[in-house]
């Protein structure tokens, strides 16, 4: 039997063509005009920068996205995609600015692209950086029927001497603070979903709701904090946990020395009863509650600590830094 055209060959150009339509049709203001071009951008307003550094990231959803099919669920997993890329943007001290997506498809599912779309948006709107575009690849031979993953692309921009971390300030005794998790977030989802079965009603079923639970954003309020000048560093808490995370922004000579004792939302109780985790395996995969850990002066905890108030920021004191 003969292929006689692309769409028989499983590719439907319309389909994608509408994609696009219907992202422009959604009227945010974070969405660039140039949706649609061959490249998209924004003009830089560099007044008040010396020696403006531009920083990128990329990043992915991973496993979560078979969380998202197995409860039908798009709509939150695109704000999963920006926070990825966006936090760690910011934890270096840069303002996001651009975000671009790349979706690659079995198919073109209208429903499941529109909704990942709807939570693209939002991100980038909670993020206050523009979509300034992105690539829908339509591949039947690559992915199977309604499968799919995600890819995500930031750039932003910050002063060269404001970029963190700063390890030629830091020292034996300097704190640790730390802005909570809302959850899992995007990492360790292969063990979670082996933990806690898949179920369509009942309590596992609300447990993977709350694996679904998206990213938070840290954009805002890390960027308020930045605005003290008391961050010395900051470490977005992804794959790799918490000490993992944390080692790659403190200088060599110095570790980080944590408490443990604050509050650890309930899935990771959850995660590890029902898997039989150790709890050192929990830390060394999980954020076990922490979505961003940041280092300052010990004299310069009252000043952080009011900053995060005054904007109602939660901020938890974790640890210090020590030597060795």
């Amino acid at each position: 039997m003969g292929i006689d055209s692309y769409a028989a060959a499983g590719v439907d150009i319309e389909r994608g063509d509408r994609f696009v339509d219907y992202i422009k049709s959604l009227g945010s203001r974070a969405i660039s005009r140039t949706i649609g071009g061959f490249s998209g951008g924004m003009e830089l307003d560099l007044a008040g920068y010396r020696r403006p550094v531009l920083l990128s990231t990329t990043d992915g959803v991973g496993t979560k996205l078979l969380v998202a099919q197995g409860l039908k669920q798009f709509d939150t997993v695109g704000i999963d995609l920006v926070a990825m890329c966006v936090n760690d943007l910011i934890v270096c001290g840069a303002k996001p600015l651009l975000f671009l997506d790349y979706i690659a498809a079995g198919r073109l599912n209208e429903a499941i692209l529109k909704a990942l779309m709807r939570g693209i948006v939002a991100g980038c709107e909670q993020a206050e950086c523009t979509l300034a575009g992105g690539e829908t690849a339509e591949m039947p031979d690559l992915y199977a029927g309604d499968d799919f993953d995600l890819a995500g692309f930031a750039v932003g921009l910050v002063e060269k001497e404001e970029m963190l971390p700063k390890l030629d300030r830091m020292e034996a005794g300097d704190l640790i603070l730390a802005l909570p998790s809302v959850g899992i977030h995007s990492n360790g989802l292969s063990l979670a979903r082996k933990a806690l079965p898949f179920a369509e009603s009942g309590e596992e079923a609300d447990l993977w709701k709350e694996l679904l639970r998206p990213t938070k954003i840290y954009v805002r309020e890390l960027s308020l904090l930045l605005e003290t000048g008391k961050v010395l560093a900051a470490a977005h808490i992804t794959g790799s946990g918490l000490e993992a995370n944390f080692a790659r922004v403190i200088p060599a000579g110095l570790s980080p020395s944590f408490t443990y004792r604050w509050k650890v939302p309930p899935i990771f109780s959850a995660i590890q009863d029902r898997g039989g985790i150790a709890e050192a395996e929990m830390r060394r995969v999980f954020n076990m509650g922490i979505g961003i850990a940041l280092v300052t002066k010990r004299e310069d905890r009252e000043t952080l600590l009011a900053a995060g108030a005054r904007h109602n920021i939660e901020m938890v004191e974790i640890g210090e830094l020590v030597r060795g």
